[in-house]
């Protein structure tokens, strides 16, 4: 049962709790530095939370992928539970003045991908299951 749940319902979930002030007060909680590191080329590497929840999105974009070429029962629930973490993403985007942020909108268009990908390996599967005497 739990495996029908889209997983990219954590970084929408993780966002919004981040719009709430829970990851820290000011005007770009997504700006704020995580950590920052020398390289050995003299560059220095940082990262902020906004590009945390980028990779947390792709690394679960990544598990969904692989959760969508098994064809089970609770594959249709997951293709249509995926669709509506999408429209929720898009109708958020659209109508929340604190969505309307680069890192909101990159996570819009990895649940978009899931979306579409899920239905394409869907689709690709099913062609193999039909028989043509």
């Amino acid at each position: 049962m739990f495996g029908a749940i889209p997983l990219l319902i954590v970084p929408f979930v993780l966002y919004n709790l981040g719009l709430l002030g829970i990851f820290g007060s000011g005007d770009d909680p997504w700006a704020s530095e995580i950590f920052s590191f020398s390289m050995m080329s003299g560059g220095v590497f940082s990262m902020t939370l906004g590009d945390l929840m980028v990779l947390l999105g792709l690394i679960f974009l990544f598990l969904e992928i692989a959760k969508s070429v098994r064809t089970t029962n609770a594959s249709i629930m997951d293709h249509l539970l995926s669709t509506l973490v999408f429209v929720a993403f898009l109708v958020e985007f659209l109508l929340v003045k604190g969505a309307a942020h680069s890192v909101f909108f990159t996570l819009m268009v990895i649940a978009l991908f899931d979306v579409l990908a899920g239905f394409a390996v869907s689709m690709r599967s099913a062609s193999r299951d039909i028989n043509l005497n």
